[in-house]
């Protein structure tokens, strides 16, 4: 996204269905990949992103919904590092006609690349079953649930909010593994064996939904919260970082994807997101930008 043809395409969409709300989904989520290719994280997450916001502008869309993610929050790899910057941007661009909002949740249980239906691949093949570390704990939520969530929320946002689902008590992976060998009528250890195989690239034992110096508010809806920021305009987001110095970095950024260059990206990423913490991964290619 964000080439002339790009453009073009959206403005083919755009023309034909006219749409009142926009939900946008569109994002390379696979964390180890994205921080092996941080360019196309950026290029996709980022760029393309903007491209369709800036659509929606230019086509007097109403509302337009950011599906965002977990991994946003206090970010330690690209992609979520990517979405937290989408996060911004949708919040630059709330107004002149359209309001802008954004849905913060976990993982959709059955989705593609979920860990359910990858533990019974694994379990059907005899095993062993892979967990990433022994305390990992992820939050979960059924496809249904969370779409209807987002669709909610987009009806009740104003404008600018950044919503938050209560998505309940992070769940254990282990015994998540656990608990699908023994439904499926085996005994872990015993008859299907699991494997800690070690976090990978950028993963975080723990996701959470807010930081530190986050709170948030109730709404009409008893599942979705609001995020208040402590830094209510001042701070690191205040009026000058949506309108000089995000533009400016946004520019980096794309300059530094077209140039494959991993490391540029983190940099600039961090200056953006000051609580992301980049992940000491070296990108593909990178080693021949060196030489």
């Amino acid at each position: 996204m964000g080439r002339v043809h790009d453009k073009i395409f959206l403005d083919r969409i755009f023309k034909k269905y006219k749409p009142v709300i926009v939900f946008h989904a569109a994002a390379y989520k696979h964390v180890p990949l994205v921080e092996r290719f941080p360019w196309e994280g950026v290029l996709n997450n980022v760029l393309g992103s903007k491209t369709v916001m800036e659509k929606a502008v230019e086509y007097q869309v109403k509302r337009f919904v950011l599906v965002s993610t977990d991994k946003a929050v206090r970010p330690t790899n690209v992609m979520g590092a990517s979405k937290r910057v989408t996060e911004l941007l949708a919040r630059s661009m709330n107004g002149n006609g359209t309001k802008f909002m954004a849905v913060r949740f976990g993982n959709v249980v059955g989705s593609s690349g979920s860990v359910v239906p990858f533990f019974r691949n694994q379990i059907r093949a005899g095993g062993p079953v892979t967990v990433t570390h022994h305390d990992a704990t992820r939050y979960f939520m059924t496809i249904p649930e969370a779409s209807k969530l987002i669709l909610q929320a987009g009806a009740i946002g104003e404008g600018g909010e950044i919503f938050v689902l209560k998505m309940g008590t992070p769940v254990r992976i282990m015994q998540m593994a656990e608990d699908l060998i023994r439904l499926s009528g085996k005994e872990p250890y015993e008859e299907i064996d699991i494997t800690v195989t070690g976090l990978r690239e950028g993963e975080k034992i723990y996701e959470e939904l807010i930081i530190d110096d986050e709170g948030v508010d109730e709404t009409t809806h008893k599942k979705i919260m609001v995020l208040r920021p402590s830094q209510n305009g001042n701070g690191h987001y205040g009026p000058d970082f949506f309108e000089r110095k995000l533009p400016e970095k946004v520019a980096q950024l794309k300059k530094a994807a077209h140039s494959c260059d991993g490391e540029k990206i983190k940099s600039i990423l961090k200056r953006i997101v000051p609580e992301y913490t980049p992940a000491d991964t070296p990108s593909q290619f990178s080693k021949y930008l060196n030489h």
